[in-house]
């Protein structure tokens, strides 16, 4: 398992500490959530918060952009530091040009979808994109509850990517309750936002995730 804590629910006048926290308990990714108001009823960061994260972590940096036009701000984010710059599908009417322009641009492609946009949406771009993200919840806010429905479409994911070098990541809701049941599904990328910065011990919430993820193993 990939443990991909979402900043979105971090203090963020202390966001170095916060993310220095959570590494040194294992957390491989820190998930940025990009938001601007318009795609979602939300706006959050950009990419001078990016460069900053940058500048006290080499932790790779997972960059989810729930904007309305993202190929505006693709070379931004990658020039800010970015190593994984996923964009929805919703959102991009050239979906191959902007996976393709990612990639030039030497970040990860990854597509997200919302849990009603059917994975049928990306079969024609899997040859360039590296990553498919899951949403568990309808974008736009942290500490959002699991929606059920969309379990089976994490298998089927994992089916589409079969044979190639694609990640499966989940996205909402995400939590010791459930995370065996998602990690049973074959997914390879958990985000976890509240259940690990939202929590008294953020590093414990971390160390107990991961120990989850071993139990399934055996």
């Amino acid at each position: 398992m990939i443990l991909a804590p979402s900043i979105l629910s971090a203090d963020f006048t202390n966001l170095g500490r916060d993310i220095r926290k959570v590494v040194s308990a294992g957390a491989q990714w820190i998930h940025v959530d990009v938001m601007d108001g318009r795609f979602v009823p939300n706006i959050t960061i950009g990419p001078l918060v990016v460069k900053s994260i940058r500048s006290v972590t080499g932790a790779y940096l997972d960059c989810h952009l729930m904007v309305a036009d993202p190929d505006r701000y693709l070379e931004a984010f990658a020039q800010a530091g970015a190593n994984g710059i996923t964009v929805h599908a919703e959102t991009c009417p050239h979906l191959h040009r902007t996976l393709t322009r990612i990639r030039e641009l030497g970040c990860a492609p990854g597509v997200a979808l919302n849990p009603s946009t059917p994975l049928g949406t990306i079969a024609y771009c899997l040859d360039v994109m590296d990553l498919i993200l899951i949403m568990s919840v309808n974008p736009g806010f942290g500490g959002q509850t699991f929606i059920d429905a969309v379990v089976p479409k994490i298998a089927e994911a994992k089916a589409l990517a079969a044979g190639r070098d694609i990640l499966v990541e989940i996205d909402g809701g995400i939590g010791p309750g459930n995370l065996g049941m998602v990690l049973d599904q074959g997914v390879d990328v958990v985000v976890a936002g509240s259940s690990v910065f939202g929590s008294p011990d953020p590093e414990a919430a971390v160390r107990e995730m991961f120990a989850i993820a071993d139990s399934r193993r055996h």
